[in-house]
């Protein structure tokens, strides 16, 4: 675990000014307003809210699936809003691990073809490709679900499967749009287990958009968004903050 003062981790996403209209020239809805927010490397974050507050779409902005109207994001101190298409999508690959909360994951590969098809994509040798997934899929708890396709699998375990493909990249954070929205009771506690270990254990940053009050009591910051604002910031659990 982590033992570096939480005041003393780098930042490693910084938002300044967001703001996300959509449809400006005819009735415009206003998803983000000003939106200033740091987040620091090792926290376990959940960003909440009613629906419609603008929670998956700050995650989207952040994670660069989606651009804003005006303001910067800030990864690692590089500005994505400037980036290319193509920059922005390398600039993903290397960087940021996604779980959604429809898995994602691609039907006709396996579970450890799933996992290893971000680093494919990284040029990465199959040998390094294949011993990572294995790893990855054994650390979360599928060790003998490799060679099983999605169809075969319960959506828990496919959700494993897509925690696992978010971390094969070696990613500086993990975006998690509602990842247990989903899941029964039992398979969405297994996933905050894996989650909250990769988190304590090594020092893996997790942002969550949620209104699961499963994923709210183990974060340890919580940002409420209230119509494209930030109403409060709290940290929760101060003790436990990486």
């Amino acid at each position: 675990m982590n033992t570096t003062p939480p005041s003393l981790n780098p930042v490693i996403i910084a938002t300044h000014q967001l703001e996300k209209i959509y449809n400006p020239t005819r009735i415009p809805v206003h998803a983000l307003r000003g939106i200033d927010l740091e987040v620091k490397k090792g926290e376990f974050t959940a960003i909440v809210g009613p629906s419609g507050s603008g929670k998956s779409t700050l995650l989207h902005i952040i994670g660069g699936l989606d651009n804003p109207t005006k303001g910067s994001v800030y990864i690692g101190g590089r500005d994505i809003t400037t980036m290319s298409n193509g920059e922005l999508t390398e600039f993903r690959k290397q960087h940021i691990g996604f779980v959604f909360q429809s898995y994602n994951l691609i039907p006709v590969l396996t579970a450890l073809e799933n996992v290893e098809f971000i680093m494919l994509l990284q040029n990465k040798d199959k040998k390094e490709r294949e011993q990572r997934a294995r790893f990855l899929l054994e650390s979360v708890g599928l060790a003998d679900k490799l060679h099983k396709r999605p169809s075969e699998l319960s959506g828990g375990q496919q959700q494993r499967v897509a925690v696992a493909r978010a971390l094969a990249s070696k990613p500086s954070f993990v975006l998690a749009d509602e990842p247990t929205a989903n899941l029964d009771s039992v398979s969405s506690g297994n996933l905050l287990d894996i989650m909250e270990r990769l988190n304590q254990e090594e020092d893996m940053t997790f942002v969550f958009s949620t209104h699961d009050p499963r994923v709210i009591e183990r974060a340890h910051r919580i940002i409420h968004l209230v119509d494209g604002r930030i109403e409060k910031d709290e940290i929760v659990n101060p003790t436990e903050v990486q």
